[in-house]
């Protein structure tokens, strides 16, 4: 492959890399650009809604002249078909990959298209409507075609849930079908290439197995915590409709192994939801316990951390950011709590809000976590204080924590439906004049009831 077909696909991946599209992902091993991991998060309102579906994606020597290879990850095993367009096997189908013959002009591949247009192409397949994407029913809108497609979508829903979440989240995490949780050794985790004691002698063996390389591990943990509340009321909503034990049904088009067959089980489902979170948490509280491990050892990590936050009082002065407070928990350096002073003239004026940020030993491969402590009725802040926030240098901590500043302080942001993690705050906040008013009226009173707490303790 000639280094300018190399340059390219670099480019392409680090576009994307440094874009603003939340529901695409890719990542590659430096050592070779050519292999792709890609991930599309399901879009919003669609049967897919917030699953992780991994896709590879291998350039051959004659691209850009010719498309590259694009295979499914997310199959079950190959066991399941979650679209007409994307086998069980993996294979996908689509004009521009040259693996469908398109009937209008410009369906087909051309060098102008690249790694994003290829991302977005295939979670176009991902709709409301699946069942028209097989040939043939393209047009099919009577009633009975109609029922088919939400037979149809009712099975993709579940699978979902299961398979692009669940099962994500749960290798993720080595969570085992009993509950438990499998030890290190059994699933070894991130090794910090850096992380030295004060002898200079570093942690990792040579005698250590390589690890797999997952680069989505983290981001599919912190997106579970995002969209937890929309996982629920989804089960809420359908499990009704779709009565545990009930066989999905089969579509005309199914068959030959290709197909999405099973039984809906949302009552599981719920339970392993809740056991994922659980697990996130007593994974975060166990930085804590191992970061301070790390500080007695004198760790060049912890001191790496340390420094961080020495200098974070300087950063935020040249920011102007005078109503933010940081320390650390008990000394821990990897621990910091954020007090948030709400700024006059604005809908927390006069609040007093706690932010814990948990970091990670493994910073910046593993994102810091983010929980509101002080109640807040916030857009950007879950039920149970999970904070939505966006840092533009990710491996600096400084900016992680202008950007949760920013985040709280956001009042008129666009809409954008792959940052909803609290439901109720968003149909308020998007919805009529009336709504708008309510939503500011509950953010105003969360500040106030701040100031009375702290009066009556």
């Amino acid at each position: 492959m000639s280094s300018q077909t190399i340059l390219r696909i670099s480019r392409e991946i680090t576009q994307i890399q440094q874009g603003s599209d939340l529901s695409i992902a890719v990542a590659c091993q430096e050592k070779d650009v050519r292999h792709v991991k890609a991930l599309i998060i399901g879009p919003h309102g669609s049967p897919y809604e917030y699953g992780f579906f991994e896709f590879t994606v291998n350039f051959g020597s004659e691209y850009p002249s010719k498309p590259p290879k694009v295979e499914a990850k997310t199959t079950n095993g190959g066991r399941t078909r979650f679209n007409p367009n994307i086998y069980a096997g993996g294979k996908v189908c689509l004009s521009i990959l040259g693996t469908w013959h398109g009937e209008r002009p410009g369906e087909e591949w051309s060098s102008a298209q690249g790694l994003e247009s290829i991302l977005w192409s295939i979670q176009s397949l991902m709709s409301n409507n699946p069942y028209e994407n097989e040939p043939g029913y393209e047009n099919a809108k009577g009633t009975e075609d109609k029922k088919m497609n939400d037979l149809y979508c009712a099975k993709i829903r579940h699978e979902t849930l299961r398979i692009a979440v669940i099962q994500k989240l749960e290798e993720a995490l080595a969570i085992q079908p009993d509950g438990s949780v499998a030890p290190p050794s059994a699933s070894p985790q991130w090794s910090s290439e850096d992380d030295e004691d004060a002898d200079g002698s570093n942690q990792v063996t040579e005698t250590q197995p390589k690890l797999k390389f997952e680069p989505f591990k983290d981001l599919y943990k912190r997106r579970f915590l995002w969209y937890f509340e929309h996982y629920m009321s989804t089960i809420e909503q359908h499990s009704s409709k779709n009565k545990d034990g009930s066989d999905f049904t089969k579509m005309p088009f199914e068959g030959g192994g290709n197909t999405m067959d099973g039984k809906f089980k949302y009552a599981d489902l719920g339970k392993r939801l809740v056991r994922i979170k659980e697990v996130i948490r007593e994974e975060t509280n166990n930085w804590a316990t191992e970061g301070l491990a790390m500080k007695n050892r004198e760790s060049s990590k912890a001191a790496s951390i340390h420094r961080q936050f020495e200098q974070l009082g300087d950063y935020l002065k040249r920011k102007k950011l005078h109503n933010m407070d940081v320390e650390l928990e008990n000394g821990n350096p990897f621990i910091w709590i954020l007090t948030y002073f709400g700024k006059p003239s604005t809908h927390l004026d006069g609040g007093i809000f706690k932010v814990k940020v948990s970091i990670s030993p493994r910073f910046p491969e593993e994102q810091p976590r983010c929980r509101v402590e002080t109640p807040l009725f916030h857009h950007r802040v879950s039920k149970d204080g999970v904070l939505c926030y966006f840092p533009k240098e990710s491996d600096m901590l400084r900016n992680h924590v202008e950007c949760i500043a920013e985040a709280l302080e956001e009042e008129s942001p666009p809409y954008d439906p792959r940052t909803i993690v609290h439901p109720e705050a968003t149909k308020l906040l998007w919805g009529s004049e009336a709504d708008k008013k309510k939503y500011y009226r509950q953010v105003r009173r969360s500040a106030q009831r701040t100031t009375e707490d702290a009066m009556e303790s």
